[in-house]
């Protein structure tokens, strides 16, 4: 038998059955129980071992009171331990009621329990804690004796299911002639592109957001003059229907030069070629690509091409769109004698070139019909300014820049031209303003800064995939731009994140092209 290292002094413990187990190399060989009495004896003694050998001695002893016995005699709390080693006999120490060790010459065994009784009248629970190579592993369990108390945690899990029935299934308010039915387009019907564009606002997501797009752009179209009450202040001419039902939506376009590089470019030439805009607001190089590929083409490419063997190719890299270094070559080529003879008629007609009158001139000279600009300085029919505030910010400004020094004195006036964008906007009364926005950045803030002007304008659509998140301007929605009186409180406005280069040619499709204003 082990040999017990202190005496213990006798408690009061109540009548507990408790279960004893051992681990041996890694599994359960077998479980016995102990009954334990007032008497402090085992009346039953369990032995474990391997496959049932006795090759292990079990060794079972109470550990004392859990509270003072002069603070409370009528209140014990007894804990039991049981320890088990294969091999010679178990040996047991305790330093503290709330806490027993088993020891074998001083070293944790492979296999520990600690099982502690919580008595009450109602019923008895134990815990047991089991130790394996460091790791513990925790059970409980609860026996009641009491049927009221039965009955009382019956009542208790009734009123929690109940509790969590209803978290679960909440009432709900109808939205029954509120909100559209989602619901895509049905493919049974054949293969029918304008009811599948039709379907989008009811698809979700930014298939919605591209749906509202496109009725947000046909309600710009569609409005006229003669919708509106006739004012107080309305001129004679404006009071006349035939002129009111001809006055239409004023329409800003912009476009980041990314756009002109891509395909996108054919659908803004479509739009200025017939004049359904009326003011364009870009980058330098949406000027500088627009010409460029009337001289040479932009080929695709891949986005995963690698920039330094590109270099060494003399190949510049677009997204996945690749354009030829000699393509600027002949850009310059092509552009410096326009500088020259621009200078020229500078100082010979006392002439201040401005960035928009700069770029009408190189759409004169481009005489290209693939070009937008070319459409755009079509005077007599179009008469479509075009804005480029960062007119040197791009291999344009590179032209400038090598002009400067080779025949230096051209000057260009970025003032007349604020004064004319902000015009464009402030004196279109009576007629309503749009915006539509492809990409963000300096054309986005432009026309919306210029619209701020008139008090906001009354059309918005932007379509890019920036984020909000970081403040910028290219990412803000525009309810960020009423705040700033740039859009209108009232106005119809949506944002598509989305690539342009897919959602803008479907929205032409659905809009502009499909009422062939002329």
């Amino acid at each position: 038998m082990a040999k017990r290292r202190r005496a213990i002094r006798k408690p009061v413990i109540r009548e507990l059955s408790v279960e004893s187990g051992t681990r041996s190399e890694g599994d359960v060989r077998q479980s016995e129980t102990s009954e334990m009495g007032d008497d402090g004896k085992n009346r039953v003694g369990g032995k474990l071992g391997k496959e049932g050998e006795k090759e292990g001695a079990i060794s079972q002893q109470r550990v004392g009171d859990l509270r003072d016995r002069e603070e409370d005699k009528d209140s014990c709390h007894g804990a039991l331990i049981a320890g088990v080693v294969n091999e010679g006999e178990a040996e047991e120490s305790w330093e503290t009621p709330k806490r027993a060790h088993l020891l074998k010459n001083k070293q944790v065994p492979r296999t520990q329990s600690i099982l502690y009784p919580d008595g009450t009248r109602q019923g008895t629970s134990y815990q047991s804690f089991v130790h394996v190579g460091g790791t513990a592993t925790k059970s409980s369990s609860t026996h009641d004796s009491d049927d009221t108390t039965i009955r009382q945690r019956s009542m208790e899990n009734h009123h929690l299911l109940e509790a969590a029935h209803t978290a679960a299934f909440k009432e709900s308010e109808s939205l029954e002639g509120k909100c559209s039915k989602i619901e895509g387009y049905d493919f049974n019907q054949g293969v029918d592109y304008p009811r599948l564009l039709s379907s989008m606002v009811a698809t979700g997501f930014q298939a919605s957001n591209l749906g509202d797009a496109i009725q947000v752009v046909n309600e710009m179209l569609d409005w006229r003059l003669a919708d509106e009450t006739i004012g107080e202040d309305a001129s004679e001419e404006e009071k006349v229907l035939d002129f009111r039902s001809s006055v239409r939506c004023k329409v800003f376009l912009g476009f980041t030069s990314n756009l002109v590089s891509s395909g996108v470019r054919d659908t803004i030439r479509y739009l200025v070629e017939h004049h359904m805009v009326d003011v364009l607001v870009t980058t330098a190089g949406g000027i500088e690509e627009d010409l460029i590929k009337c001289l040479a083409p932009t080929y695709k490419g891949d986005f995963a091409l690698p920039g330094a063997y590109l270099r060494s190719k003399g190949l510049n890299r677009i997204g996945n769109l690749l354009v030829p270094n000699d393509n600027y070559c002949k850009f310059e080529d092509w552009i410096i004698p326009i500088f020259d003879q621009m200078l020229k008629e500078q100082i010979d007609n006392n002439l201040l070139w401005t960035p928009s009158k700069l770029i009408a001139r190189l759409g004169k000279e481009i005489n290209d019909k693939s070009s937008f600009l070319y459409w755009a300085y079509k005077a007599i029919i179009n008469n479509i300014p075009v804005f480029c505030p960062g007119i040197t910010d791009g291999s344009l400004g590179d032209m400038l820049y090598f002009h400067s020094f080779r025949n230096p004195g051209l000057i260009v006036d970025v003032v007349q031209d604020i004064r004319a964008m902000n015009g464009e906007a402030v004196h279109a009364s009576p007629r309503k303003t749009g915006i539509i926005v492809l990409g963000g950045g300096l054309p986005k803030h432009h026309i919306c800064n210029a619209n701020m002007m008139r008090n906001g304008a009354d059309y918005a659509v932007f379509i890019n995939t920036a984020q909000e998140f970081d403040g910028s301007d290219s990412g803000a929605r525009p309810d960020e731009a009423v705040s700033w009186g740039k859009i209108r409180s009232a106005a119809k406005t949506v944002k598509v994140h989305c690539d342009a280069t897919i959602a803008f040619p479907l929205l032409v499709a659905e809009t502009f092209a499909k009422k062939s204003v002329v």
